[in-house]
């Protein structure tokens, strides 16, 4: 397999489950929103600051992220206790949900994609994440 052939591959399921968390609801969240979500999730609070340098976004995509956010009710924020003048943003209980009920049907999704392969399929699929998790971690 080449470096190109595993690109192609890996991006299309890459796009394919972008699709299906943006489209797995019917709220109107886009995906930088839900990646704004996820890393609250993960990672805990952040100022604005930190997420966009996080995203890779500028401070005005992240402002008009976090103002939508909090609008629905998806984040909380509040005066950071070290600095009066920044904000922190945090994940909201309501926004957890709406990341567990998007996680829930996308593995759902999957579980029926893999379920469709064969058996043989399967154990190779699962020989290769391994080896796919670490070259993860080396780009």
């Amino acid at each position: 397999m080449t470096a190109k052939e595993l690109r192609i591959a890996i991006g299309r399921l890459a796009r394919r489950i972008r699709q299906l968390y943006t489209n797995a609801s019917g709220d109107d969240l886009s995906f930088t929103e839900l990646a704004v979500l996820s890393r609250l999730d993960r990672d805990g609070a952040h100022t604005s600051a930190q997420l966009a340098q996080l995203e890779k976004i500028t401070a005005q995509a992240i402002g008009t992220v976090l103002g939508g956010l909090h609008r629905r009710g998806l984040v909380s924020r509040d005066p950071d206790p070290a600095d009066g003048r920044r904000v922190i943003t945090a994940i909201s209980a309501a926004g957890r949900a709406a990341l567990d009920n998007r996680e829930q049907v996308i593995t759902e999704r999957l579980a029926a994609a893999v379920g469709s392969l064969t058996d043989d399929e399967r154990d190779r699929l699962a020989a290769a994440l391994p080896v796919l998790v670490r070259l993860s971690e080396r780009l």
